[in-house]
């Protein structure tokens, strides 16, 4: 590193100083065969440093669910053991690694990365990332299933952060690997494909004039991070859901931001198996996991009221001020909310795809909870609710509240058109909701008619019969 090159280095390193330690355990837990199998990643010598201390093997109640059948499959092979898993998954990444790694050519080594995984039409849509009406959907299927890892690459490659934060382009491209296969493949909406999702809304937003001019490199590598990962290793259920079943993660943190923590928690892990921050001083590492883990907390969507009112006062107090460290990081926090959820503010077509997936979600979580003998959850409840329902009360009372706001904040072109679609979607979904009744409506009268015409046909008029 050049001494140009790492005085820019340290000042963008000093704009993310610790202020307080990580005290949360670095033990991490995977359900693996009904029961918990627990890992440590790191250093050793790290968590003795920081006051980490491992959980003792063996001290989580097993799941009064098994979590095999949220997903299971009739054809599904026999169960398999807990080492085997993890020999499968980590031959899996190494052949993801190690292509990576043979025959690298120095002169150019990022053009070979990018260009082995890319094909023509997917580079084209790359030079449009910043397109709101970004099909997320049909990238994925460009890349092979590869969308988190190949679009985070090239927003990382773009923003120049590779180069700046001196990381391993190998690491980098291990640690995406590492992400986007902790993600449930199986869950119909909580999966890497939302993940990327998410990932190229929060460039959008990064794009935005205001936060264009004022984030720093740090907050910019931060905010790409902690929208890749924010639903990292989701179990496809919420969190009343592991409360009740007595899951280990839900003891784990109290019941508190469960999934969140976790989230986090499992993200930092795969920042310390990959290395990819390795080179930093301790501080500042610890630094970006805490204010990591600051981001992803935040889009829990039962502390939502709590970022909204606090969002509102700072707009009607006028005193944002974004070259102050700490309203940048509010200001990160609220944009990755709004990312996580701006489904509704998408295209209709992209929109309506988003909600049928993350409806079928939750009413597989219903179908588990009665096929247990649980308390069904309501918005879970296919017997009760609908897509459009459920759509329709989630945009009136989540998502208008939220982006209303963010207009106020960002009055550009971009937010003109998320509202814009927003009343569109919420519209067309009360139009279907409202036919569908209609036709139910119809079918039931023509119903009852074809009824009493047959109980009438069966009773002989007066002065039929012949004396």
């Amino acid at each position: 590193m050049g001494p140009g090159n790492k005085e820019l280095f340290e000042t963008q390193l000093s704009l993310c100083r610790p202020s307080a330690l990580l005290n949360e355990t670095p033990l991490y837990c995977q359900y693996l065969e009904g029961r918990v199998f627990p890992f440590l990643l790191g250093d050793v010598r790290v968590r003795s440093q920081v006051g980490f201390e491992p959980e003792p093997r063996g001290s989580h109640p097993y799941l009064c669910v098994d979590f095999r059948t949220l997903h299971s499959r009739p054809q599904s092979a026999g169960p398999v053991s807990a080492r085997n898993v993890r020999r499968l998954l980590s031959f899996q990444r190494y052949l993801h690694s190690s292509r990576f790694i043979r025959g690298i050519p120095a002169s150019n080594p990022l053009g070979y990365i990018l260009d082995d995984d890319y094909t023509g039409q997917a580079k084209l849509m790359l030079e449009k990332v910043g397109n709101w009406n970004f099909d997320m959907f049909f990238f994925d299927r460009l890349t092979n299933g590869n969308s988190l890892v190949n679009l985070t690459f090239h927003l990382f490659n773009s923003y120049g952060l590779i180069e700046l934060f001196q990381l391993d382009m190998v690491k980098l491209r291990r640690f995406l690997v590492m992400i986007q296969e902790d993600y449930r493949s199986l869950n119909p909406y909580h999966n890497a494909v939302h993940a990327a999702d998410v990932t190229q809304a929060m460039y959008c937003y990064l794009q935005e004039p205001k936060l264009a001019e004022t984030m720093t490199s740090c907050d910019l590598l931060l905010g790409l991070l902690a929208a890749a990962t924010h639903d990292l290793d989701h179990p496809g259920v919420n969190q009343p859901f592991l409360i009740k079943t007595n899951h280990y993660l839900a003891a784990l943190y109290k019941n508190s931001s469960v999934l969140e923590n976790h989230h986090w928690k499992s993200a930092v892990g795969l920042l310390r198996e990959s290395a990819l921050l390795s080179h930093l001083p301790t501080e500042d590492r610890l630094n970006m996991e805490e204010r990591l883990g600051s981001l992803i907390l935040a889009t829990d969507i039962s502390r939502q009221n709590n970022y909204l009112s606090e969002f509102r006062t700072h707009l009607d107090k006028r005193d944002l001020c974004l070259t102050n460290g700490r309203h940048r990081h509010f200001i990160l926090q609220i944009a990755l909310k709004c990312a996580d959820i701006c489904n509704p503010c998408r295209p209709w077509k992209l929109s309506k795809l988003w909600s049928e997936k993350v409806t079928e979600e939750f009413f597989h979580q219903g179908d588990i909870e009665r096929k247990h003998h649980l308390e069904v959850t309501p918005l879970c409840d296919r017997q009760s609710n609908s897509v459009a329902n459920i759509q329709i009360g989630f945009m009136t009372y989540v998502v208008e509240p939220l982006f209303v706001e963010w207009s106020r904040f960002s009055d550009t072109r971009l937010s003109q058109t998320m509202m814009g679609h927003l009343s569109l979607n919420k519209q067309g979904w009360k139009e279907g909701r409202d036919k569908q009744e209609a036709n139910t409506s119809r079918a039931s009268e023509e119903q009852r008619t074809s009824d009493a015409k047959d109980s009438n046909s069966k009773e002989l008029p007066q002065g039929s019969k012949r004396s």
